[in-house]
């Protein structure tokens, strides 16, 4: 009960503001050039099937065997199942799912892992991308200079902190094993270091699973993935008649999205993510009536559309769905 009204109360903090221009936003709307919305959500289902092809990849260079669509629908599923249950649930729905195709334990544990992981790396390239593009092409003001410098040496920190992460595991594992502790007392929950031991050891596993170019299939698929949702905001500007630079696109993409993911106890970010794209837009001299109209336009097309065909897709993976057509088909054979 606290987690929701924590989760409103910063989605009102966040928005509420942006509804003084709620009248040109809707004069947007009527606007909107139709068009470019179905380009948009086509783009986005381009945009899970490259995380389908992620999973597809990860199976072929274990010499399984995984359709790209079947990949896609596991993902979205995946998605869904993590903004309700967790993060940790969702790891194991993808693990069941693989599994049952491949009976490889091992294999199913690098599919739950590394989708995430790439998808991230890929994220922080975005968005270091986007920052020098406006810190060396954009003419920016002093203020929003010392802002995205702040950002480019964050990034460039958290990159140096994995390079240095991945060439020490026992200290990676004496501190994730330190934190997860400490936030177990703090939340008077049990704890078991076992498990986070083995979660990283995991994580170890996942990441020298890709020695050898094993990596570039998945990274290409990670790729295809955050493009194409990127691309998705793009043909919602379009749709709503503002042209914004290439640059613009991934500054304001990759900042917010990744600033979603750090605040891993609100479900897909939901507040945080749309908060933070609107203010950032608006930095960067985008109107507030169109950035309002456009990010809740994708975010409807890449979170809340996804969120419910994912139940769906949980269903038909799981076995739920047609099952009754099945046993009907069995009967009358």
């Amino acid at each position: 009960m606290i987690l929701v009204v924590l989760i409103v109360g910063l989605a009102a903090y966040l928005l509420v503001p942006q509804f003084a221009v709620l009248e040109s936003s809707w004069d947007v709307v009527q606007a909107m050039t139709w068009w470019a919305v179905a380009l948009a959500a086509i783009a986005q289902i381009c945009s899970y099937l490259g995380g389908g092809f992620i999973l597809h990849s990860i199976l072929k260079t274990n010499h399984e065997k995984l359709a790209a669509w079947k990949g896609a629908l596991i993902a979205v599923a995946t998605f869904s199942i993590s903004l309700v249950a967790g993060g940790g649930i969702g790891l194991a729905a993808t693990y069941g799912w693989v599994h049952k195709e491949t009976r490889k334990g091992d294999t199913a544990v690098l599919a739950g892992m590394l989708p995430g992981f790439l998808n991230t790396v890929t994220l922080v390239l975005v968005a270091m991308i986007g920052t020098l593009y406006l810190l060396f092409i954009h003419d920016l003001r002093r203020r929003q200079l010392f802002e995205f410098a702040v950002i480019l040496l964050f990034l460039s920190l958290m990159a140096v902190v994995i390079f240095f992460a991945l060439h020490s595991r026992e200290r990676v594992t004496r501190i994730a094993v330190w934190l997860t502790c400490h936030w177990a007392r703090l939340r008077h929950r049990p704890y078991q270091a076992e498990t986070t031991v083995f979660t990283v050891q995991q994580f170890f596993e996942a990441v020298g699973a890709l020695n050898h170019g094993r990596w570039l299939l998945p990274m290409l698929g990670s790729i295809a993935n955050i493009g194409f949702d990127m691309l998705t905001l793009y043909f919602m500007f379009v749709a709503a008649g503002q042209n914004v630079p290439v640059g613009f696109l991934f500054a304001g993409y990759g900042l917010p999205i990744l600033l979603g993911r750090a605040a891993f106890i609100f479900p897909g970010g939901i507040g945080v993510v749309e908060g933070s794209m609107v203010a950032l837009y608006d930095s960067l001299q985008i109107p507030d009536g169109i950035s309002v109209v456009v990010i809740l336009g994708y975010r409807f097309l890449s979170f809340w559309m996804p969120a419910l065909v994912g139940f769906l897709a949980a269903t038909y993976l799981s076995g739920g769905l047609f099952n009754g057509k099945k046993d009907a088909d069995g009967m009358r054979s």
